[in-house]
């Protein structure tokens, strides 16, 4: 708990003011050993601690500048700090052993160079490997800092992911309930409808009076319509899987901004459609962009995606493209009934559903529905 606390508090330490403090460190550092330097070495030693300020943007450039100042003293905090910034930063194990290696050789150089004949070759073996393990130490530290930032992000996508799976599990439970309703719906009320239809039918076939023979009339043609509407109803229920119930309105066109915006991938919207699009139609186009952006999050972490809106002649559509994955994708459980049940609600509109790779490494899914489909 107070190493949280701990943590907390030093990020919230501005960068500017670490780097002065660093800067302030390095210069105390280095002042006793430039008593009888030349003003050349005065101004590199002052050069390689001002360039600290600049380590976050080019650390490989300032460790390199720091390196006058090793020449000077066995340890110099200016070239440690300087090498802890590269391993924290950079991926590369040559080039962070290349640079421990320079940065012990230097350290034990004799300063002025030529003195380097008056020193042992024992005395030069001991110095490089005591240099050699002083330089290594500030590199371990930020491999760990690194590994540490990259396991708490990995934390962070396994706890996002799972809480997409709780969703995700409680959309299947919907649909199940979804489905249960549809059956009730198709096995008792459309029985009865159909039962009144038979009895109106006979009612206007055997009645002599021309009233009652209109309302018997009436009460059939309701029926049957009120029958194609409930098998229509019935038969989305069936196909569909969204969050929506039976308590909150169907979603159209007109909320598609809102799902790109909230899908928690980086998604571009385009395109527009004529005001004339059905209300099934709407629906299916939604629910098909919806699924699209679910599979683009649950299958390909960091990717972007394109949602484009289009007419062409008589049918409308919309197409779903992202590209390649940056992250690697986690191993979450899936139905695979997504894509089909948006087929089968686009049959039922006379409709295509395509969903295929594409050449770059990514995904698109398109449909496309006849634009009189009530």
């Amino acid at each position: 708990m107070n190493r949280a606390r701990a943590r907390v508090r030093w990020q919230r330490v501005p960068a500017p003011v670490v780097d002065i403090v660093l800067v302030a460190v390095a210069a105390v550092d280095v002042w006793p050993y430039l008593w009888d330097a030349t003003c050349p070495g005065v101004a590199l030693a002052g050069f390689g601690c001002a360039a600290l300020v600049l380590r976050r943007r080019f650390p490989l450039a300032v460790f390199l500048v720091t390196l006058p100042i090793a020449l000077t003293q066995e340890v110099a905090v200016a070239t440690l700090v300087a090498l802890f910034t590269l391993a924290e930063r950079s991926r590369n194990r040559p080039l962070l052993a290349g640079c421990v290696a320079l940065a012990a050789v230097v350290s034990i150089a004799p300063w002025p160079l030529a003195g380097f004949a008056e020193v042992g070759r024992a005395m030069t073996l001991i110095d490089f490997v005591y240099s050699l393990a002083t330089s290594v130490a500030p590199v371990l530290f930020g491999q760990l800092l690194q590994a540490h930032r990259d396991l708490a992000r990995r934390l962070a996508e396994i706890e996002e992911a799972r809480e997409h799976e709780r969703v995700l599990h409680a959309q299947a439970v919907l649909a199940r309930e979804r489905v249960q309703l549809a059956r009730e719906m198709h096995d008792v009320v459309s029985h009865q409808v159909s039962l009144i239809a038979v009895q109106a039918g006979a009612l206007q076939v055997a009645t002599p009076d021309a009233s009652t023979k209109e309302a018997a009339r009436t009460i059939r043609s309701l029926s049957v319509t009120t029958l194609d509407e409930l098998r229509t109803m019935v038969t989305l229920l069936r196909a569909s899987g969204g969050r929506a119930t039976e308590l909150t309105p169907q979603p159209t066109l007109a909320d598609l901004h809102r799902l790109v915006e909230s899908s928690g991938t980086q998604a571009e919207l385009s395109g527009a459609l004529p005001p004339a699009v059905g209300t099934p139609a709407q629906r299916a186009l939604y629910r098909t962009v919806q699924e699209a952006l679910t599979n683009v999050r649950k299958h390909a972490p960091g990717a972007t995606a394109r949602v484009e809106l289009w007419q062409d002649g008589d049918n409308v559509g919309v197409t779903v493209t992202n590209s390649p994955p940056t992250h690697p994708s986690l191993s979450l459980p899936g139905s695979q009934h997504g894509l089909v049940g948006l087929r089968e609600r686009a049959d039922i509109l006379h409709g295509t559903l395509e969903a295929s790779p594409t050449g770059e490494g990514g995904y698109r899914v398109r449909l496309r529905i006849p634009l009189s489909t009530d």
